[in-house]
């Protein structure tokens, strides 16, 4: 199960926890605008936007998780089992496979706007990558510097919500997601008056007290009222570093831990990763469940208008800085 947020200062910002049982090899990965994209039922493009984010790379063809490009446009899938539903090949559409969604849109589109023109006519078709790599059951999170929606192809059609918390985590669907926000209504940030009865002088025990009832458990219906919250409370920073380092803490409102998610088989859902992407820097920078020393890639930083995947690896080991 995964969270995605954005997140505005000074500049924008666009991220995600990755939650799994497994890792693939992910690795930040920059397709420079010159890398051909091979796509299975449209023509390939030679030429587009680059793009900086997270993927597992297999036959030379990132497979993104999350991803921004060079304008900002900024994409993550998010597990959806059981309600994503991808079709048969469409003649009156444009045919992409749900492997290829980030890159079709990314590569091409600057906003959010340009992207919904797109959309209007796509078919997210029912392609492998290959037998070993079959289609994950995803939902997106699309967003630019000024707005944000959510894609999710169902049994009935490709549904388009406006989404105006910037928020994504799982099921059950998002119009469900955004209506439950009601159901808390009552939880704030300061301290809660005494409204259980006049008759009963109750005192106020503890700090915080205003956030009883805030769900605190990992279902993605949870985290999302969790994580909801707590961004649309943070207090906001000024500089780059307090601005990436209060998104890593929203993040971690609703990380997992190994052990409390038994998938079965001895193995644990956690949080692999966790992601910020500065939107108008092209600064990509994470966080791993072993090392939570936050790590930087800077797209600006390296030849764009390459032909070649640049690849980093992931620095999984825990950096301690000793003091004496």
């Amino acid at each position: 199960m995964c969270t995605s947020i954005t997140y505005t200062t000074n500049d924008h910002y666009f991220g995600r926890n990755l939650d799994l049982e497994i890792s693939y090899n992910e690795q930040v990965t920059i397709t420079p605008r010159n890398f051909p994209f091979v796509y299975r039922k449209v023509p390939k493009q030679t030429s587009h936007y680059a793009i900086i984010g997270m993927a597992a790379v297999v036959d030379n063809y990132p497979l993104y998780y999350d991803a921004t490009n060079e304008k900002g446009l900024s994409m993550a899938g998010l597990n959806f089992p059981g309600n994503a539903h991808f079709f048969d090949e469409d003649p009156e559409k444009t045919n992409i496979s749900p492997f290829e969604f980030i890159p079709w849109i990314l590569s091409q589109c600057k906003n959010v706007e340009e992207a919904r023109a797109l959309l209007a006519d796509i078919n997210l078709v029912n392609i492998n990558f290959s037998e070993e790599l079959p289609l994950s059951p995803l939902h997106w999170l699309l967003a630019d510097q000024e707005k944000s929606i959510v894609i999710e192809s169902v049994a009935e059609g490709l549904k388009i919500y406006d989404n105006p918390i910037g928020v994504l985590t799982n099921n059950p669907t998002f119009d469900y997601q955004l209506f439950n926000l009601n159901n808390y209504r009552s939880v704030s940030t300061t301290t809660p008056k005494n409204h259980f009865s006049d008759q009963l002088d109750l005192s106020v025990y503890s700090r915080g007290m205003g956030g009883l009832g805030l769900p605190g458990d990992l279902s993605s219906a949870s985290r999302f009222v969790k994580v909801a919250f707590t961004k649309l409370n943070s207090v906001k920073a000024s500089t780059e570093q307090e601005s990436v380092s209060q998104f890593f803490h929203i993040l971690k409102s609703v990380e997992q831990q190994k052990g409390l998610c038994d998938v079965g088989n001895g193995q644990f859902e956690y949080t692999i990763y966790s992601s910020c992407c500065n939107m108008d820097k092209g600064i990509y920078y994470y966080t791993t469940y072993s090392n939570s020393q936050i790590n930087a890639v800077d797209m600006t930083k390296e030849d764009l208008d390459s032909k070649e995947l640049l690849t980093y690896p992931l620095i999984e080991e825990e950096q301690i800085h000793y003091v004496n």
